[in-house]
């Protein structure tokens, strides 16, 4: 069986990639296609794959600013030539479930999100302050089109599968079809490695993920310049500059952390905070390895991977809420078993993603009868 794998693009490496790197195992001849590839960003695992990249790869500096591009996107995704492929696997957050598969080929699709540009994460990326009046008029007036392409290119898919029940309820809703839930995998073994701790307490809270205005930094940073306790900010991404411009003194920004000296930032950590509204979300398991607790807005994927033993949620996004529940947190940790987190966390382990799409991949080679979810 020819199989190819389709990936929105290989910029950074983070959770999408990582189930990206977990499909490549399940299929080692199989070909990558993408968008854009920075090529040496990405693990061994990816870079020796073959990849084929789609006509936007090819614009100047092009990857440096690849959101810019977003109208074009169903256009190149589109145009990249499946033929002679069996099944068609694809990791998508933004466009790439749209691809085109071959006549006789099956096409199963994990989403990670719809198309969050256009729908919930809007406001995000293109709101007041987040863009200029020009950006965001002109994806102000682009979204009916690519709300309507991203449906119709639901058609094509097979069968879906969701990163969480958060994100397979968005597809029952958008697409009017139903998936299945497979979380994605968690390398917790470098993270487990780490002795628990039985006593005492981290000396800093920590925010980990990438500086994207819907993840929230902000709200975490303005809350602990009102609390003035310790704050570290590990990541990079487009919010960077700015937020290092105003950092009050108890905030240090860390930039782009190492997947190497993850584990050990994590386990000195008093707690993890995660502010954003996440469609899963890696890093509150990643924490919970370790044996520390996660203070969590209390929306999204985080109620699937976190629990009242694990960690403290807040119900408003805003630095009063946060506030509130970092002063409240003192209490919870009297009675938060770092083991109890642990066991949470190894619940999402990588053998799970692959039993769980192994079954996936089973079901949509059936054909249209075994395709429970096909249209």
């Amino acid at each position: 069986m020819k199989v190819a794998l389709v990936h929105d693009w290989l910029i950074t490496y983070r959770g999408g990639e990582k189930v990206l790197e977990a499909l490549c195992e399940l299929f080692p001849e199989a070909e990558i296609f993408t968008l854009f590839h920075e090529k040496g960003a990405m693990p061994d695992v990816l870079e020796q794959r073959r990849i084929t990249t789609a006509f936007v790869d090819a614009i100047p500096f092009a990857r440096s600013h690849h959101r810019h591009w977003l109208p074009l996107f169903p256009a190149a995704i589109e145009a990249l030539s499946l033929d002679g492929f069996d099944l068609v696997v694809s990791s998508s957050h933004c466009v790439a479930k749209g691809v085109k598969k071959p006549s006789g080929a099956r096409h199963l699709s994990y989403v990670h999100a719809p198309m969050r540009y256009v729908w919930g994460r809007f406001d995000d990326y293109f709101g007041p302050g987040r863009a200029s009046p020009a950006v965001r008029l002109a994806a102000t007036t682009l979204r009916p089109f690519l709300r309507a392409w991203d449906r119709k290119s639901a058609r094509g898919v097979d069968r879906f599968v969701a990163n969480s029940h958060h994100i397979a309820q968005q597809i029952a809703s958008l697409y009017g079809r139903q998936a299945r839930v497979v979380h994605p995998p968690v390398e917790l073994d470098r993270f487990t490695a780490l002795p628990l701790e039985t006593s005492g307490r981290g000396g800093y809270f920590l925010w980990m993920g990438a500086l994207a205005p819907y993840k929230r930094v902000d709200l975490a940073i303005e809350a602990f310049a009102r609390l003035g306790l310790p704050l570290r900010v590990a990541g990079s991404g487009q919010e960077g500059r700015r937020l290092a411009s105003a950092l009050p003194k108890n905030v240090e920004l860390l930039g782009q952390v190492s997947d190497a000296d993850l584990p050990a930032l994590l386990h000195g950590a008093r707690a993890l905070v995660f502010t954003g509204e996440e469609d899963f979300g890696l890093t509150p398991l990643e924490a919970q390895a370790t044996g520390r607790p996660v203070i969590a807005f209390g929306r999204g994927g985080a109620l699937e991977t976190v629990t009242k033993r694990t960690g403290l949620f807040f119900d408003e996004q805003t630095p009063v809420a946060l506030t509130a529940a970092v002063q409240g947190f003192e209490e919870f940790e009297r009675t938060f078993v770092p083991a109890e987190a642990r066991k949470n966390a190894q619940r999402f382990s990588r053998p799970a993603f692959l039993e769980g799409m192994r079954a996936e991949i089973a079901a949509v080679m059936a054909g249209p009868d075994g395709g429970a979810t096909a249209p």
